[in-house]
C-alpha cells in the first residue's frame, strides 16, 4: 500500500518560507529571491544579497547568525498583519516582464524554463512571488516556527552559478511539536558522528588525502571492520558466492554498460599507454563478466554473486557531508541472475534479508520508496514496465507501506529504496533492490533453458547496508558512540591501579584477547579517577580495575557504562558476560 505524505505540514512550511521572503525582502532593500521550498523538516529560501544596501552596523552584504532573531521578529509582524494567500495567474509573457521589471533575475530565469503558458503567482499583502502552491488561507494561519541556520548555496545547485545564501527554518502547528522538533535536534547535534568521530579517535579528513575521502583511524577502522565481517558472513550463510572486481576497468565496459553515457560526470576518467580508463562507480559490470565467463543453466539460477566492493564518485564538494556522502566508500553489492518466474521471490528474500539485518544494528523501523522510471534510460518499455510490477508484488505481498517516488528509478530499471530510522526517528539511506533487464541485454547475458533454449535472465542490484561509510555514520548516531558490546571497538579496558598491577592486568587481557574479546590497558602514569573518567569519555562498555586485593582473589573489580559498578567478578564470570552480549555477531 502507498503511504500518504503530509501535505499539510507541506503547505504549511511552504507558506513560512513565502513569509521569510517577505521579511527579507522588506528588511534589506536590493535581495534578489531564488526558491523556496519545503523541506523533509522544515523550510529554506535561497536569497542574492549580492545587490544590497549596507547593513545597518555596516558590515556588508551577507548576513550573519545573529540577524535570525531580526528577521523572525518581521516575518512575526508579517503573520499578524493576516493578510490573505491569494493565487494569481497570467501568461507566461506576461509573468516575464513583470519579473524582469522589478529585477528579480532568478524568477526570470525559472520562467523561462516553464513549459506552460499560464504561469501562478501567490500575493499575501504587497509581497509577491512565483509559486505553484497550494499555501495557507492567510498569513495568521502560521502555527509555530523558528529559524535554525545559515549556509551557503549555488544556484541550480551547480559550483558554475552564483553562491546564494539559504535561510533554514521549521514550522509546525503547535509550539508543543515545534519544542519536539528542537528537544531532537539539539540532541542530534549531540550525536553528530562528525563530532563523535573526533572525539572517539574513529575517522578524520585531510586536506593532503583529498575531500570526501576518508581516514580510519585504529577504532573507526575496527567498528568498520566489524560491520563488514558480519555483513559477508550473513551473505555466505545465505548462498551468495564471494567475488572481487578491479578497481579501474577500461572505459569501454562503461560504454557498453551505459554508464559512460548516463553517469559520467560522477566518474574519474583518465588515460594509460593511450587506453582511457575509469575508477569504478559501481560494481554491476564486473559482476556481469564473471556471470558471462560461462555457459550457464537454468538450474544455476538464481546465481547471488556478493562483493564488498570499494568505488569512488565525484560528488561535488557542496555536498559532501562526513561519513554520509563521500567519495570513496564501500558497497555491500550484490547481484542476483535469475529467471523471470524467479524475480519476485528473489526480492521478497533481499526484503527480509534487510529486515533481518538491520534489527541486529538495532534499528527497529524503516520507510520504502519505489522509484520509478526516469527520463532518461536505457531498455525496453514493456520491460520496465514488468520489472516495477515485480517490485511492487513484492512490496504488496509483505505488506509494506511505501511512498512513489516518481521519476527516480536507475537508467537501467525501476528500484525501492529502504531507509532506517533512528533512535531519534530520523531516516537514512541504506538499502536499495533494483529490477533490471536492460544490462542483461546490453551484455547479451544468456542461459540455457529446460528446452534447450538459450534465455535472458534477470539482473537484480542490490545492497543490505549501503555504503559502509554512511551506514557506520548512522550506527555511530543512533547510539551516540555509546556501541553495544559487540560493536564495540574496545569492548573492556583493564585499569591497574598502580605498575604493580600491570602484569595481571596484562595476563587477564592475553586470556580474553585469545577468546576474541578486544581489550586494551591504560598503563599511563595518571590517577586512578582519570583514568576511569577517560574510559567513560572513550564510551567504553566494561571498565576492569585490578589492584592488590583483585590479584589475590583472581578477580578484576567490573565497572558498565550501562549498570555503573558491579564490583568483584572472578575472569571466567565476565567472559560468560562478554559472551552474551557479543551473540548478537554470530552468524553461523
Amino acid at each position: 500500500m502507498v503511504k500518504e505524505v503530509n501535505e499539510k505540514l507541506q503547505i504549511l512550511r511552504h507558506s513560512a518560507s513565502h513569509i521569510l521572503a517577505d521579511a527579507i525582502k522588506r528588511l534589506y532593500p536590493g535581495v534578489k529571491l531564488a526558491i523556496g521550498p519545503a523541506i523533509e523538516d522544515g523550510f529554506y529560501y535561497d536569497f542574492d544579497f549580492s545587490g544590497c544596501e549596507l547593513s545597518e552596523e555596516g558590515r556588508g552584504n551577507f548576513l550573519k547568525p545573529e540577524d535570525l532573531p531580526r528577521i523572525r521578529k518581521e516575518m512575526i509582524k508579517i503573520i499578524k498583519e493576516n493578510s490573505d494567500f491569494e493565487r494569481i495567474e497570467m501568461n507566461k509573457k506576461d509573468a516575464l516582464k513583470k519579473f524582469k521589471e522589478i529585477g528579480e533575475n532568478y524568477k526570470v530565469e525559472l520562467i523561462e524554463g516553464l513549459e506552460d503558458d499560464v504561469v501562478s503567482i501567490y500575493k499575501h499583502g504587497g509581497f509577491e512571488d512565483l509559486c505553484k502552491g497550494p499555501h495557507l488561507e492567510s498569513t495568521k494561519k502560521i502555527g509555530a516556527f523558528k529559524l535554525l541556520s545559515i549556509a551557503g548555496a549555488y544556484w541550480k545547485g551547480s559550483e558554475a552559478n552564483a553562491m546564494l545564501q539559504r535561510i533554514y527554518g521549521t514550522a509546525f502547528e503547535t509550539k508543543d511539536e515545534l519544542n519536539e522538533f528542537l528537544r531532537i535536534r539539539e540532541e542530534a547535534q549531540k550525536r553528530d558522528h562528525r563530532k563523535l568521530g573526533k572525539e572517539l579517535e574513529l575517522f578524520s579528513f585531510n586536506d593532503l588525502v583529498g575531500a570526501g575521502l576518508v581516514l580510519y583511524h585504529p577504532k573507526g577502522a575496527m567498528l568498520r571492520q566489524l560491520i563488514a565481517d558480519y555483513i559477508t558472513k550473513k551473505h555466505i550463510a545465505k548462498g551468495y558466492q564471494l567475488i572481487t572486481s578491479p578497481q579501474i576497468l577500461k572505459s569501454d565496459i562503461w560504454v557498453k554498460s551505459g554508464h559512460y553515457e548516463y553517469y559520467k560526470e560522477n566518474m574519474y576518467i583518465f588515460d594509460v599507454d593511450g587506453q582511457e580508463f575509469a575508477v569504478k562507480p559501481m560494481n554491476c559490470p564486473g559482476h556481469i563478466l564473471v556471470y558471462a565467463s560461462k555457459k550457464r543453466s537454468y538450474k544455476e539460477l538464481p546465481i547471488r554473486f556478493f562483493e564488498l566492493g570499494n568505488v569512488y564518485r565525484h560528488e561535488k564538494s557542496g555536498v559532501l557531508h562526513g561519513l554520509l556522502r563521500v567519495r570513496g566508500f564501500t558497497q555491500d553489492d550484490a547481484h542476483i541472475f535469475c529467471l523471470k518466474e524467479q524475480a519476485e521471490e528473489e526480492i521478497i528474500k533481499v526484503i527480509d534479508f534487510v529486515d533481518e539485518t538491520l534489527k541486529v544494528f538495532g534499528f527497529d523501523e524503516v520507510e520504502v520508496e519505489l522509484s520509478t522510471q526516469p527520463e532518461k534510460y536505457i531498455g525496453l518499455q514493456e520491460d520496465w514496465e514488468e520489472a516495477t510490477t515485480a517490485l511492487k508484488n513484492a512490496l504488496e505481498k509483505k505488506k509494506i507501506e511505501y511512498d512513489i517516488n516518481e521519476g527516480d528509478g536507475a537508467f537501467y530499471g525501476p528500484k525501492i529504496d529502504i531507509k532506517l530510522k533512528d533512535a531519534l526517528g530520523r531516516s537514512w539511506q541504506c538499502a536499495t533492490i533494483q529490477c533490471d533487464f536492460a544490462l542483461p541485454e546490453r551484455f547479451d547475458l544468456k542461459y540455457t533453458d529446460s528446452d534447450g533454449r538459450e534465455k535472458r535472465p534477470i539482473m537484480l542490484h542490490r545492497v543490505i547496508l549501503g555504503s559502509l561509510e554512511r551506514f557506520m555514520g548512522a550506527v555511530i548516531e543512533h547510539y551516540g558512540g555509546d556501541f553495544p558490546v559487540w560493536l564495540a571497538p574496545v569492548q573492556v579496558m583493564l585499569v591497574p591501579i598502580t605498575d604493580a598491577h600491570a602484569q595481571y592486568s596484562e595476563n587477564v587481557a592475553k586470556e580474553l584477547k585469545k577468546l576474541g574479546f578486544r581489550v586494551d590497558i591504560d598503563k599511563r602514569s595518571e590517577k586512578m579517577q582519570k583514568k576511569i573518567r577517560d574510559a567513560e569519555l572513550a564510551k567504553i562498555p566494561y571498565m576492569a580495575i585490578v589492584g592488590q586485593k583483585e590479584i589475590e582473589e583472581g578477580t578484576v573489580s567490573l565497572r558498565s557504562r550501562k549498570e555503573g559498578d558491579i564490583g568483584a567478578i572472578k575472569k571466567e564470570d565476565l567472559i560468560v558476560r562478554l559472551r552474551e552480549e557479543t551473540k548478537a555477531a554470530t552468524v553461523y
